[in-house]
């Protein structure tokens, strides 16, 4: 019985880890659930899975959970120092790093460090430490399972091939609620109307990424890592039915899809799972009414794509000033502090202002975050 570490038990994804992890109780053991704030929710899962340690962010989060919780039940642990040991207990097998933004990424390099199996959601641990942690992962023989379904896709896609004869890689994009809407009707945009994604459940924070394509962009730099693959060899397709996972091209000019309906348990199961496959019962796409539409994205109208795409070009440490600058602008927008059209110009903003160098260390990258961080509040300021 393999035992697990979720990391984010409380976020969209946490929450499709849970019902894996209760549907397949002879397989899987959550030895450790690591959450936020969401004390409620954290007690709930911890009455039916029995963890041995839960983590929350503050030390009041810990005061408000033992009022929930019978006392003696479990460890419960604190902040950064109790994510890292949830990532690093002696008992875990697998590590599911499913935190939101870069708040990940401590937890998870801990994870790799330690040994562990590593099934990965935090695509922003790629983003910002891609070269560190999959040389940390190389030297550590440490396998990273995906848990995003595009990479998912791919990772399947892979599976048997020579990756001398791949030509490229194709992540398709749903493109979101506003595929269709014009240009000019960007600034109108409220916070309540980018959240109402037409295809996926996600949290308020990917809901919006995938609005403006920044989370297409994040995901083109961590198939950059994952996969050992330039970035001139990954592309992206906006396939609003969201069937069609991703794609990869060989040089024979044959093309590989992975399909399946628009549900996260699919690729959970599989980076928990692999080399065997779950019996998930999972609903197969209609195929007898299916018309696949796909399409190239409109960078004019989304062009935090192709910052994305220049941030990876560029390397270093753009593509962590990047994320940290998408980070606050979403906060930003979320709260009405600035609008959805501004969400592009301040990351452009900010990364014209940043100085690019190598992204050489863990304090390296920490420190560029910061700054990128502290601009980037200035400029919404």
């Amino acid at each position: 019985m393999k035992k697990i570490a979720v990391l984010g038990s409380t976020g969209s994804i946490g929450r499709n880890v849970v019902e894996i992890l209760k549907a397949f109780p002879d397989r899987y053991r959550a030895f450790a659930l690591a959450a936020g704030g969401n004390v409620d929710l954290l007690a709930r899962q911890m009455a039916f899975l029995h963890p041995e340690v839960v983590v929350v962010r503050t030390e009041a989060h810990v005061r408000e959970l033992q009022k929930l919780v019978p006392a003696g039940g479990c460890e419960i642990l604190w902040g950064d120092e109790g994510y890292a040991a949830a990532a690093t207990h002696p008992e875990v097998d697998t590590v599911v790093s499913a935190i939101v933004g870069a708040a990940g990424l401590l937890p998870t390099v801990a994870a790799v460090r330690a040994g562990k199996t590593l099934a990965l959601a935090n695509k922003e641990s790629l983003v910002m430490a891609g070269d560190l942690l999959m040389s940390l992962a190389k030297e550590k023989g440490v396998d990273i399972l995906p848990v995003d379904s595009e990479h998912s896709a791919i990772f399947q896609c892979l599976a048997g091939q020579r990756k001398r004869d791949v030509s490229s890689l194709l992540l398709t994009a749903s493109g979101g609620p506003f595929r269709n809407l014009d240009k000019a009707a960007f600034a109108r945009i409220r916070p309540e109307d980018a959240l109402a994604h037409p295809t996926w459940s996600m949290g308020r924070k990917i809901s919006i990424d995938s609005a403006t394509l920044m989370n297409k962009g994040l995901e083109v730099i961590e198939a950059m890592h994952l996969f050992a693959m330039p970035v001139e060899k990954i592309s992206v397709v906006v396939h609003p039915q969201s069937v069609v996972h991703s794609m990869v091209a060989f040089c024979d000019g044959a093309v590989m899809a992975q399909m399946g309906i628009p549900d996260m348990k699919g690729a959970i199961a599989l980076a928990l799972s692999w080399p065997e496959r779950l019996p998930l019962k999972m609903d197969l796409p209609d195929f007898s009414n299916l018309n696949l539409r796909m399409e190239a994205p409109d960078l004019e109208r989304f062009p935090c794509l192709g910052l994305a795409f220049e941030a990876a070009r560029e390397g270093g440490i753009f593509p962590t000033a990047l994320n940290a600058a998408n980070e606050v602008a979403v906060e930003a927008f979320l709260q009405g502090r600035i609008s959805f059209s501004r969400i592009a110009a301040l990351i452009s903003e900010t990364l014209m202002r940043t100085e690019n160098h190598g992204a050489e260390d863990l304090d390296c990258i920490l420190g560029a975050d910061a700054r990128a961080r502290s601009l980037a509040e200035s400029l919404v300021a």
